[in-house]
């Protein structure tokens, strides 16, 4: 038996070298023809392995993969299309080229073939150049699925690593929505017989929107309503600095109020803490964030509150006698401009009036006939809750009809929040 001659070392001028296809598997059942054959493939450098039948080859190709498999279709026992067949349920990772050995052209037969799994067909007796040409058609189909299959397992370990990655990011977000919660510790305190209560709802894990409360005192509370530029982590930052400007726990730190000298702490004006706010995010050098801004404080006895609108939509007061008015003078939003002077104006509410600040994700709210909720969509879900609802339920039941409305093929696409005071002297 001759030795096979390494691939690499055949220099045929104008032809392949059959760099994909190295082993051949060559399955007849005649001798005769398998020595013929067998004798131009050595010639070329392929490494050859013999079967007499198609058991004995189904055999040899579980443990063996075959670049090409060359096999007579007529064959005592197992057919070469049956074969051919048995040869394609073998899981393999790489894909072999499979040729048919026939004396059938008849069209349904070369059908027949194809729907078994074969790749080609070659007449016998077989011509040795067009054996050689079959092999190089075969040659580049494999080279072409291959670079294809190599380029998929690259995706696949990438999607693999991304999938890490976005794992480890879940995860981290997760944690990030918990101390974004924690920054709105209470949904509704009560101050003497007022009452402020809290909506907040991502549209992500976490968001730019912050709602708030505070008060030193039995006398006057602070309540804001904020929305930060954008979404994601950079807005969720800003928040949580916000938070720590304006937090009820630590009233050294927060711009909304000022120590006396007795120790107490008394509230500043409105527009004074939104100019404070705009100098200190000016300050912060590579921070590009603004945010738009409702602060209010409410004196709690005369029902006076003072307030200042820093873009933000304008805040809606809903009186005792069903009336609602919505109120205020547009202003700058925070971090845009230096030196801004805030305008501040004052509402008088009366026993039983409601005061409602929200963020643009209500009014700007895209409905299931494509259109924004806006203001006066905004009153009317209001007029469609119930009655009796007030505090959180009002805002839970507010945020359950919005989301009624909301279009199913856009969702919720921005931060809903709001901050709900309702005053009883």
């Amino acid at each position: 038996m001759s030795t096979a001659i390494p691939a690499s070392r055949i220099q045929i001028a104008g032809q392949s070298d059959f760099r994909s296809i190295r082993q051949v598997l060559l399955v007849d059942d005649s001798r005769l023809q398998r020595r013929i054959i067998a004798s131009s493939l050595k010639k070329w450098g392929f490494d050859v392995i013999e079967a007499e039948s198609g058991d004995a080859a189904i055999e040899l190709c579980r443990n063996f993969r075959p670049d090409l498999v060359l096999s007579d279709w007529m064959m005592p026992g197992m057919s070469g299309l049956e074969f051919c067949r048995a040869f394609r349920d073998l899981s393999g990772a790489d894909y072999a080229y499979f040729i048919l050995l026939t004396s059938k052209s008849e069209k349904n037969e070369v059908a027949q073939g194809l729907d078994a799994g074969a790749d080609d067909f070659l007449t016998k007796p077989v011509n040795a150049d067009e054996l050689r040409a079959r092999i190089s058609a075969g040659e580049r189909i494999l080279e072409m699925q291959r670079e294809l299959s190599d380029k998929n397992k690259m995706i696949s370990d990438t999607l693999d690593q991304l999938r890490v990655a976005y794992d480890t990011i879940d995860k981290d977000l997760i944690q990030a929505k918990k101390i974004q919660q924690s920054l709105v510790p209470e949904l509704s305190r009560t101050f003497g017989r007022s009452r402020v209560s809290l909506l907040l709802k991502p549209c992500g894990h976490i968001g730019g929107d912050l709602v708030g409360m505070f008060s030193p005192n039995e006398q006057k509370v602070a309540l804001y309503s904020i929305d930060v530029s954008g979404h994601g982590i950079t807005s969720a930052m800003m928040t949580a600095k916000l938070g720590g400007l304006l937090s009820s726990d630590y009233p050294d730190q927060n711009l909304g109020m000022d120590r006396q000298a007795d120790g107490s702490y008394a509230f500043r004006e409105p527009a004074t803490v939104a100019e404070m706010l705009n100098e200190r995010l000016l300050a912060d050098s590579g921070i590009e964030e603004y945010f738009t801004m409702i602060y209010a404080v409410a004196d709690l006895r005369s029902g006076v509150l003072k307030m200042v609108q820093s873009g933000h939509p304008y805040p809606l007061i809903l009186r005792a006698d069903g009336a609602s008015e919505f109120v205020g003078e547009g202003g700058v939003p925070i971090g845009l401009l230096p030196e801004i002077k805030c305008t501040q104006f004052d509402i008088q509410l009366r026993p039983g009036d409601r005061v409602l600040l929200y963020s643009d994700g209500f009014t700007e709210s895209r409905l299931t006939n494509g259109e924004m909720l806006e203001e006066q969509g905004l009153v009317n879900l209001i007029k469609g809750c119930p009655d009796k609802r007030a505090g959180k339920e009002f805002l839970n039941d507010l945020f359950w009809a919005l989301s009624q409305k909301m279009s199913p093929e856009f969702g919720m696409e921005d931060d809903v929040s709001a901050t709900l005071f309702e005053f009883r002297a």
